[in-house]
């Protein structure tokens, strides 16, 4: 078995609790459909619906708009243990924990009633799409537009690599209202059942997260109601997805955690079980020594991400250290899947073990949230 990581300061017994009924149910109800899902690369709108019963969905807002009325530690413990059940295409940790705050803190009294208490049963499932098929990184560089007719938006546009994008009937929508540059950027709120000339393009085929319905999205002359503009005005979109990053990166850190400590454990499991020249793998010292190691950055990475958690939940977290978070975890995450995978031989290459499944869905931990080369740049800028 492992070693424990140090105690998480930012835990208390709510948190605890929480963290053991999401890994039961996970458990039980989840884990035996894995393989389903990713054949289907989905998880189905019923799925939704099971976790906004059960209190994973939304656990962090209020009681008053449905929601679990916790704070951030509680999406964190929920999507900590998706990431230990190798859960990777359930997409609540961007419901939860990106879309959920975008409408908590910029939405208006009737934008939060008529959109929090449908996300928290799970019957609204949410996205927010930002990247475009020539933007990642570089938001300012959108091209996606919304032009303001009567008490509408007419908005045209196309997006790419969405999570949750098969899915989502809610879609926050990064669009350019105005001129070039960071100024002309506003946050456009879709109902897709609503929305003729929405559509969805093809589930795109991944090397990895195969059970995640990420997928292209078309906006022909979509007429978007103008009072589904977060901010109340337009232009405030870019300085509101640079306020709500820090948390994109800190949910990215807080799954690299999960499975990295799931692909410890199966590790572990299989070297002490595993049988060569007569003997367990685990006897030979390279074996030891190579997860020794490998616990060694778990540990680290944990105790980085538990006090970025303390400093969170202060409201200290900042741009600068949540970039270099982000990009020192899912470094390290990626360091400790190839480790991990070597160590079960060929058996690490067949999709059916978890660890080939932790290897290629980490691949992308160094690539959404701000790819890890971005994650640098923005860091020197404070040094």
């Amino acid at each position: 078995m492992a070693i424990a990581n140090f105690p998480s300061a930012w835990m208390n017994d709510e948190h605890r609790a929480l963290e053991d009924a999401a890994r039961r149910f996970m458990t039980e109800r989840w884990v035996p459909r894995i393989a389903e899902w990713r054949a289907a690369g989905r998880l189905g709108p019923e799925v939704w619906r099971e976790a906004g019963a059960q209190g994973l969905l939304c656990a962090a807002m209020p009681e008053a708009y449905g929601g679990g009325g916790g704070d951030f530690g509680h999406d964190a413990v929920i999507l900590m243990e998706a990431a230990r059940a190798n859960l990777g295409g359930f997409g609540g940790g961007l419901h939860s924990g990106i879309v959920a705050p975008y409408i908590l803190h910029y939405g208006n009294e009737d934008q939060k009633q008529r959109w929090l208490p449908k996300m928290a049963t799970g019957e609204f499932i949410t996205a927010i799409a930002m990247t475009e098929p020539g933007t990642g990184s570089d938001l300012q560089a959108i091209r996606t537009s919304a032009r303001r007719d009567g008490e509408h938006y007419v908005l045209s546009g196309q997006k790419t690599f969405i999570t949750n994008g098969g899915n989502a009937n809610l879609i926050i929508v990064a669009c350019r209202t105005g001129g070039d540059g960071s100024k002309g950027m506003s946050l456009l709120v879709v109902e897709t059942e609503q929305s003729p000339g929405f559509r969805r393009g093809r589930l795109l085929d991944k090397i990895g997260l195969k059970s995640q319905d990420t997928s292209e999205l078309f906006f022909d002359d979509v007429r978007v109601p103008a009072g589904n503009l977060l901010g109340g005005a337009e232009g405030q979109g870019f300085i509101q997805l640079m306020q709500q990053l820090p948390q994109e990166r800190l949910i990215v850190a807080l799954g690299g955690i999960g499975a990295m400590e799931r692909a410890l454990a199966e590790t572990l499991a299989y070297t002490k079980e595993r049988q060569a020249f007569g003997k367990p793998i685990w006897s030979f010292q390279n074996t030891r020594f190579k997860l020794a190691e490998v616990q060694a950055t778990v540990l680290a990475a944990r105790a980085m991400v538990d006090a970025a958690m303390l400093a969170h939940l202060k409201g200290e977290l900042g741009v600068d250290r949540a970039a270099l978070l982000k990009y020192w975890v899912t470094e390290q995450q990626g360091k400790v899947m190839d480790e991990c995978l070597q160590l079960f031989g060929g058996y690490g290459y067949m999709s059916e073990y978890p660890i080939a499944e932790l290897y290629t869905d980490a691949r992308v931990q160094r690539i959404y949230g701000g790819t890890n080369e971005i994650m640098k740049e923005l860091a020197s800028r404070f040094m």
